[in-house]
């Protein structure tokens, strides 16, 4: 977020004083799941090399699954006088898939911004449709430092905490740095807590800043733990002023994509399912003799 009118430029922070920067990042600011002490020791029957690389791995099949799924995104953000919301910009959208399986956003609902404090920049769109949820894959993993940290009690789930922040910050592309909490069983993100950058500074009344926010998941069909609110409410302190923020985002409805095609075959008409992109196809009918 930026005040009005403003220009942005970025700002490249050394790594070990990322690490430093991290011990005040992660106090919490908001409700979450029910923690357990944290146990800094180490893992045991397992390395963490191990961990990270299983995670990983795993990350990068929920993502190639999450991009076969529909499913609907609220978004709401609010500038706060106190507790009080004082100016807001919300949208809910649908992501689908075109009629040849391409994915694409539906939007459903978009009142008019009353936010007057603040402006939502390209960034903060960005941010909120592509590292609100965060994925950590074998194929971005490299780009970090994961830092292992203990393990933690969220709720039922017994998880492996680390502390991840971007070695280096390359040209335009925007960044993850925080905590994640990885179950121990599925080998998933299950909730995240920290703030996208770099944050970008010009001169006074040219900036933008990102919250500190919260993701959890939630196990959709039993297999692969999704992104389904997330919460951020932290104060953004411009040159110009502090300013009060609360976010609020919500991912419902996930659902499978498939489509449905007619065939014919020896004349005869036959009701066949296309499968989603990734899954085994059916046999093709026997060729006559």
């Amino acid at each position: 977020m930026c005040p009005p009118l403003s220009v942005r430029f970025s700002v490249l922070l050394p790594v070990p004083l990322l690490f430093v920067l991290l011990s005040v990042l992660l106090i919490p600011q908001t409700a979450r799941a029910q923690q357990g002490p944290l146990d800094k020791s180490d893992p045991k029957g397992i390395t963490v090399e191990e961990i990270i690389k299983r995670f990983a791995a795993k990350e990068k099949q929920f993502k190639e699954a999450r991009d076969q799924y529909t499913y609907r995104q609220d978004v709401k953000v609010m500038t706060l006088d106190g507790d009080t919301p004082d100016g807001m910009y919300q949208e809910v959208f649908d992501v689908t898939f075109d009629d040849k399986g391409r994915k694409i956003k539906n939007v459903v609902f978009a009142p008019q911004t009353t936010l007057r404090r603040i402006q939502m920049t390209q960034e903060d769109f960005d941010d909120i449709e592509n590292r609100l949820p965060f994925v950590l894959t074998s194929d971005e993993i490299g780009e970090y430092d994961v830092l292992y940290v203990g393990q933690q009690k969220q709720d039922e789930l017994n998880t492996y905490v680390f502390d991840i922040a971007p070695k280096q910050m390359v040209g335009k592309k925007r960044y993850f740095q925080g905590r994640i909490w990885v179950d121990d069983h599925d080998f998933q993100i299950v909730e995240t807590y920290g703030t996208t950058v770099p944050e970008k500074r010009k001169k006074k009344g040219d900036e933008n800043l990102f919250p500190k926010f919260t993701t959890w998941r939630e196990q959709i069909d039993g297999q692969y733990w999704f992104p389904t609110y997330t919460r951020a409410e932290d104060t953004l302190k411009f040159s110009l002023g502090d300013i009060k923020i609360r976010e609020i985002i919500k991912y419902t409805n996930y659902k499978r994509f498939g489509a449905k095609s007619r065939i014919t075959y020896e004349g005869k008409e036959v009701q066949k399912t296309e499968p989603t992109p990734g899954e085994q196809k059916p046999p093709e009918p026997p060729k006559p003799q």
